[in-house]
């Protein structure tokens, strides 16, 4: 993919390697497969799109239909590491990498709250992504408020 740079963006030298390894558990299918069609955040109203799990995960998803809003971790693989200030808007006001929900960053993880229509088989289908078509998965998570805990309080807590 052909990255450009904006007026006063800047990056950094990247490590020679990484500290950890990532298993991606699915793709992410929507009908973006160009960033510039992509939005910006994702919306409630938008489109269905279908999180397709690899069929090994089709247990760990026992109780998820029991909630409304899921979070969806995802790699954005199309996306440079090495920008450490960016311009977003091509209008000269620059940012930090991390004081934006941009793709650009050292470790492209994508976070999206999504509501959950249905579930069919190992395929979640949500509205509310904004990443595209074929983007790899990391992670589903009940929505935080949503959530109780399965186990009992900790000690102290």
């Amino acid at each position: 993919m052909e990255f450009r740079f904006r007026e006063g963006e800047e990056v950094v030298d990247l490590p020679e390697g990484t500290d950890a390894g990532v298993y991606f558990i699915g793709r992410v299918r929507t009908p973006w497969s160009e960033r510039k069609d992509c939005p910006r955040q994702g919306r409630e109203d938008g489109p269905e799109c279908r999180i397709e799990l690899d069929p090994r995960w089709a247990p760990a998803l026992r109780g998820v239909a029991d909630y409304t809003y899921l979070d969806v971790l995802y790699w954005l693989d199309k996306g440079r590491r090495d920008l450490s200030v960016q311009n977003p808007k091509s209008d000269g006001k620059l940012y930090g990498t991390f004081a934006l929900r941009s793709p650009q960053r050292p470790n492209p993880i994508g976070l999206s709250r999504v509501r959950l229509e249905r579930v069919e088989g190992t395929t979640l289908v949500v509205r509310g992504l904004d990443c595209l078509d074929g983007t790899p998965l990391i992670d589903i998570k009940p929505n935080r408020c949503e959530f109780t805990p399965k186990a009992a309080p900790k000690p102290g807590g």
